[in-house]
């Protein structure tokens, strides 16, 4: 593999940390997503840089300072990449289904594993543990 893996997952937990206008520049054109959603879909509806940049964006807003770190790796083998990673941040409001507090701390973990093409991220699958993150938000 000649890419560089470091920039990869720097560029990729920048992207999460909200720098969206780094999706351009890291994703391939026909970027796939492969994720449970909570409408119910399986992420194929996700594609593209527009397309993650777009769920990310939603994602962060429900909650105030949002931040991703890289808890374990990155582990790359052939054309794959694993990170598990960890998230922190404040509920502020708006999740559907929560009746936890504006203010509430939240921290919840999960791992990415990406394919990638070249020099850039082409395919994503996540699994997180998103059953702590509700927990947290009292969803119902």
């Amino acid at each position: 593999m000649t890419t560089n893996v470091s920039e990869l997952v720097d560029g990729w937990l920048r992207l999460w940390n909200g720098e969206l206008d780094r999706a351009a520049g890291l994703l391939t054109p026909d970027f796939r997503v492969h994720a449970a959603l909570m409408g119910g879909g399986d992420g194929s509806a996700l594609s593209g840089p527009e397309g993650l940049a777009g769920w990310i964006a939603q994602t962060r807003a429900a909650f105030t300072s949002l931040t991703f770190a890289v808890e374990v790796g990155p582990i790359a083998q052939d054309d794959l990449l694993a990170v598990r990673w960890t998230a922190t941040g404040t509920y502020g409001g708006g999740f559907p289904g929560a009746t936890a507090e504006p203010g509430t701390p939240i921290a919840f973990t999960g791992t990415d594993t990406l394919r990638i093409a070249g020099d850039r991220l082409a395919e994503y699958w996540v699994n997180s543990d998103i059953h702590v993150l509700f927990a947290q938000l009292e969803v119902s």
